[in-house]
């Protein structure tokens, strides 16, 4: 099986690293000092998940990497469009294209019934070039759940999780899918194939879509937003919006919220991802984590008073801090 990771950092070094040590044909596609380690010293893993260093090709041209069975796209969202024209050399026939990327995914309304079959999300797509360069029909969905940090070049440390959520945006168990979530599992991972992906990019996302901005707003943890009863509350009516939003568009969450906000809590002392970002200075996922939900509410006319303002408000701090 030939799998290209775009972005071996640190979600798809871990995936990449695994599938290269089962013997798939796997390239790495990075940049700059991780890249130059890579190809010196090969990809170091250690962590949750033992302590093994592989040697997969790797490169920072898509071309040198030619077609793919699988190219699994591990890139902050806010990065997946610019890269939407470099995936063409990856892309064959029968190419299947894996979003292991955070937030509301671009090709969301893909084949969906009703009034926004094939509608595009312009917070995630801005200018169509995924959907229509990229297609789709390629895509098989990724709910990513593993924490795992780049902590030197080429060195990858896997905290916690071993869970990636595979699905078809039909929701049918094909071939290419099944071939997948064999080669996770063969690699040391949970990857069970759901039926009902968007099911689960929504339980995801609506804790992000609280907590990440509180928390890039607050300096504070997962434990830190729960446990006090002020910020608990702006979460929990974040929350209630997005759910609204999720069932006007015929989804409904698995569990309640409260459920949703102690699973949280349970994580301790955690920093999200967009607190990490801002703190060491990276861009931020707003649009795919916030601003999509937002967009969402005013496609199904849900009003959104609490998301719009911690947008905002993050918006702005982001902004100046010129992490947009």
């Amino acid at each position: 099986m030939k799998v290209a990771i775009y972005g071996a950092g640190a979600i798809g070094g871990l995936i990449g690293g695994h599938l290269a040590r089962t013997g798939q044909d796997v390239t790495l596609i990075a940049r700059g000092a991780h890249l130059t380690a890579l190809k010196e010293k090969g990809l170091h893993i250690h962590g949750m998940s033992g302590d093994f260093t592989v040697h997969p090709k790797a490169t920072e041209h898509a071309i040198e990497a030619g077609p793919q069975d699988f190219v699994i796209v591990a890139l902050k969202a806010n990065a997946v469009p610019g890269i939407a024209d470099k995936l063409a050399p990856l892309l064959g026939a029968n190419t299947a294209v894996v979003m292991a990327v955070n937030g509301m995914p671009w090709w969301y309304f893909y084949g969906q019934e009703g009034a926004l079959k094939d509608a595009r999300i312009p917070a995630v797509d801005p200018d169509g070039k995924l959907w229509d360069l990229v297609g789709p029909q390629r895509v098989i969905g990724c709910v990513v759940y593993p924490a795992a940090e780049v902590v030197a070049p080429g060195e990858i440390r896997h905290v916690e999780n071993d869970r990636f959520s595979l699905g078809e945006a039909s929701g049918e168990k094909t071939e290419r899918v099944q071939a997948l979530s064999a080669a996770f599992i063969a690699a040391g991972f949970k990857a069970p194939v759901k039926t009902d992906i968007r099911t689960e990019i929504w339980v995801k996302l609506w804790g992000n879509v609280a907590f990440n901005p509180l928390s890039a707003l607050t300096g504070g943890t997962l434990a830190g937003i729960c446990s006090d009863p002020d910020t608990r509350a702006v979460a929990k009516a974040i929350m209630g919006e997005a759910e609204a939003i999720a069932n006007a568009l015929g989804v409904k969450m698995p569990i309640d919220v409260e459920k949703r906000i102690n699973g949280a809590a349970g994580v301790g002392e955690h920093k999200t991802s967009m607190l990490q970002d801002i703190e060491r200075g990276r861009p931020i996922e707003l649009e795919a984590i916030v601003g999509a939900v937002r967009d969402l509410g005013r496609l199904v006319h849900v009003p959104t008073p609490m998301i719009d303002t911690i947008y905002a408000l993050v918006k702005q701090k982001a902004g100046l801090l010129g992490l947009l």
